[in-house]
């Protein structure tokens, strides 16, 4: 791994909400910057209404872009999610898809409540920053 995550003593633990509180990048490292992926099929088309299928969609479409670059999940040192008229029940789907991709060590993340994305059925996006050593 080409980056360094860490959870500083005395702040809360984030890891079970899906993120890191911080991240480092040693110097001469590539940065891959991966575009708001969302929940579409090869042809562009939202693959379903459903939120919780949106973020593993989205998520599946993040590691085909991170593989055209020869990288994994486990490069990514950032993420930034964006859901439409967030509420605490979308946390769920999220913190669960980045648990499993992850295995307990989420690279650093904000979330973004927004009122509307590209179009009116997509309900979330993530963009992030890979790092290649």
């Amino acid at each position: 791994m080409a980056h360094t995550l860490v959870n500083p003593d005395g702040l809360h633990d984030p890891t079970p909400f899906g993120y890191a509180h911080t991240a480092a990048v040693p110097a001469g490292a590539e940065l891959v910057l991966i575009a708001g992926q969302y929940a579409s099929d090869p042809d562009g088309a939202v693959v379903s209404a459903d939120f919780a299928e949106q973020v593993k969609r989205t998520f599946h479409n993040l590691g085909t872009a991170l593989a055209a670059h020869g990288l994994d999940f486990a490069d990514v040192v950032q993420l930034r999610t964006y859901v439409v008229n967030h509420d605490v029940t979308k946390l769920g789907p999220i913190a669960g898809t980045v648990a499993e991709l992850w295995r307990g060590k989420p690279p650093v993340q904000t979330l973004l409540g927004v009122a509307s994305l590209a179009t009116p059925d997509v309900l979330f996006e993530v963009e992030a920053v890979a790092v290649r050593a």
